[in-house]
């Protein structure tokens, strides 16, 4: 397989799960606002809590890393300018509606090694996108709209996994596509400021934690999964624990890097110097894999899970770029 069909195939399993991330990472902060007290819409009415807010609506721009990009654009982060910057800005590369045009885009230049329902899902998905407008957003309801994003990501996750040949192109995508959510997983740890929520405290009897907590877990579907496991111990802990440890939920660290091991054995290559770039690789993904099984719960604590997590972030993107060194053409890896 030629580099440039194998950076296609990876980027096409990278944009569609970031796609499904931004709807994702926008619903938890829609979660948010829903838990919040009455008493904070008086405080955002007498300007009280403009900072609190400021914090909601920076935080998903900083999980995309456009913080600076965003910023020159629009100066202030009001509600609507997020929303339009994360879903459909053409001029924001990494927004909803651009991820989905760059797959389709790799998609048609693939299109006879892919099944033609994958092309047709992925054509369908970009054609309902491009003809929204940022007042569907808000007449919709927001909520509405990215749910509706994950049903298409949904659709095509699931086509591609039913039809369609476990060769290399299968397993080029699969790694594209947990490579992203290992990252997306983390972002969304970081970006919802589970240890301190904005920096506020308890009101009027309102533990503020909690409906961050329980936010983060139905952004990422997690919420009766982890009840499974952990009943009513709900806690920070016991939650980053879920999302970073746990072997058998889909979306979490720890099965993430696995799964995205097992697609990347599955890969065949016939060049011999490729083969040793390949086994380092490997090797990379194995050492994030004893770091995990080596944490403790305690650095999972208020105070250990960031740096944690940002370490982990920081290996997760030396891991892609390895990956792009060892089967793309030099210069030529999409971000």
């Amino acid at each position: 397989m030629i580099s440039r069909n194998a950076e296609a195939l990876f980027w096409i399993g990278r944009y569609m799960e970031r796609a499904e991330n931004h709807a994702r990472l926008i619903d938890v902060h829609y979660h948010l606002q829903a838990e919040e007290p009455l008493a904070s819409v008086q405080e955002q009415q007498d300007g009280a809590a403009e900072g609190s807010m400021l914090g909601k609506w920076a935080r998903i721009v900083d999980a995309l890393g456009s913080r600076a990009a965003y910023e020159q654009q629009y100066g202030g982060y009001k509600e609507s300018d997020v929303l339009y910057y994360v879903t459909l800005d053409r001029d924001n590369p990494n927004s909803l509606v651009s991820c989905v045009n760059y797959a389709r885009g790799n998609v048609r230049t693939l299109r006879e090694k892919l099944p033609a329902e994958v092309w047709d899902i992925t054509n369908a998905f970009y054609l309902w996108l491009r003809e929204k407008q940022p007042s569907d957003l808000m007449r919709e309801s927001p909520h509405v709209f990215f749910g509706r994003v994950k049903e298409w990501t949904a659709l095509f996750q699931g086509t591609l996994h039913s039809v369609m040949p476990r060769e290399n192109e299968w397993y080029f995508i699969a790694c594209g596509r947990y490579l992203e959510r290992t990252e997306n997983t983390l972002r969304i740890i970081r970006s919802a400021g589970l240890a301190a929520p904005d920096g506020t405290g308890a009101m009027d009897g309102y533990d503020p934690v909690y409906p961050y907590l329980q936010a983060v877990l139905r952004s990422v579907s997690a919420y009766q999964p982890f009840r499974r496991y952990y009943a009513d111990g709900f806690s920070l802990e016991s939650i980053v624990e879920f999302l970073v440890l746990s072997p058998v939920f889909p979306r979490s660290v720890h099965f993430s890097l696995h799964a995205l091991d097992e697609h990347l054995r599955g890969i065949e290559l016939s060049d011999k110097t490729m083969r040793v770039r390949h086994d380092r690789v490997l090797r990379q993904i194995a050492k994030l894999t004893a770091d995990l099984n080596c944490l403790e719960r305690e650095e999972l604590s208020p105070r250990g899970e960031a740096v944690v997590v940002i370490d982990m972030l920081q290996s997760v993107n030396q891991l892609g770029a390895m990956f792009a060194q060892t089967f793309f053409r030099a210069g030529e890896a999409s971000a």
